[in-house]
């Protein structure tokens, strides 16, 4: 059977409401400035995304470009921690792992953790673009090469910063499914199998693998040689290799490319039990249905939007990898 794709509204590169570069405080603009050695003379707010702290491509005087990320510990505290968390993680990945380098930071410390009123980081700055939407296929192999890349060297995970266990990360979320159940009519009979998958999630994913856990396609960067890069690393963890891999595929399969056919190709995936993919999308689907029915963030007026999008892409393919559709 075909995959049932589940199309999408949002605005594509469009979905972040960002702080630019008129509105950072003086002290911090200054603090740039003296980082990139030269004044600031253009700044291009990236609008992917659905975060609200500032992220922006900096032109200076001396035509360098810089990827600038800036967020307040006061007024965004989440966001400030998570560019702490960004920087000491790629501070550490090997090198050949396929994603932007950290060149500095500064206001938070080698753990992550926030040490000032600004938690501000400069990474290196590569010319791409977004994937097509709607996935191109050769777009989606590029994905999946840098991915294995990434798995191969960072298996087994640094062991600083400690990321935490899978396990740990997503303990409370099968219980989700309590508060989502609503939303799925028609398919109450395998609701309950769904919870049961998701239960097993965290027994069927473990690893020793640094595992994003975040991936969009607004993290992910193709370069004009058509390689990939993957950004952001604020939030990962240590699980199964092979775990990326089918986060990765939720776009495409929305898009209605064939994943169940690209995961019995690829290396990470070929050999992964059914039950074991099956158990990650029913805990991805429970978390993504049930976020996307809390209210929306003002910084954020198209996150809940993705997350029914991915909640309900999740489900299609759960649901007819297991027959129910």
């Amino acid at each position: 059977m075909p995959p049932v794709p589940v199309l999408s509204s949002l605005p594509t590169g469009r979905t972040a409401r960002r702080l630019e570069w008129v509105h950072l405080p003086p002290h911090v603009r200054a603090l740039v400035e003296a980082r990139l050695g030269s004044p600031v003379v253009g700044a291009r707010t990236r609008t992917a995304g659905y975060t609200p702290e500032f992220s922006s491509v900096l032109t200076t005087a001396a035509g360098t470009r810089h990827d600038v990320h800036a967020a307040s510990v006061t007024a965004q505290r989440a966001f400030a921690g998570a560019l702490g968390g960004r920087a000491a993680t790629l501070a550490t990945l090997p090198a050949g792992v396929p994603a932007p380098r950290l060149r500095w930071v500064d206001g938070a410390d080698a753990t992550g953790r926030p040490t000032a009123e600004w938690v501000v980081l400069e990474t290196e700055h590569h010319e791409g673009r977004m994937p097509l939407r709607p996935w191109d296929l050769r777009e989606v192999g590029s994905a999946l090469d840098s991915l294995e890349r990434a798995a191969a060297l960072l298996t087994p995970a640094p062991s600083a910063p400690a990321a935490p266990g899978i396990g740990d990360e997503i303990a409370g979320w099968p219980e989700l499914w309590d508060d989502v159940r609503v939303l799925l009519p028609g398919m109450a009979e395998h609701l309950d199998e769904a919870v049961d998958l998701a239960a097993s999630c965290a027994e069927a994913t473990t690893g020793d693998t640094l595992v994003h856990f975040d991936l969009r396609d607004d993290q992910i960067l193709v370069r004009p040689d058509g390689t990939v890069l993957l950004a952001g690393w604020d939030c990962p963890v240590r699980g199964a290799a092979w775990i990326d891999t089918v986060l990765a595929l939720l776009g495409p399969r929305g898009d209605g490319h064939d994943a169940d056919a690209l995961l019995a190709t690829r290396p990470l995936t070929r050999e992964v039990p059914v039950a074991h993919v099956d158990a990650l999308l029913a805990l991805v689907a429970g978390w993504s249905l049930r976020q996307s029915g809390l209210p929306a963030p003002t910084a954020s007026p198209y996150l809940r939007d993705l997350q029914r999008w991915q909640g309900e892409v999740a489900w299609t393919w759960l649901a007819q990898r297991r027959g129910w559709i």
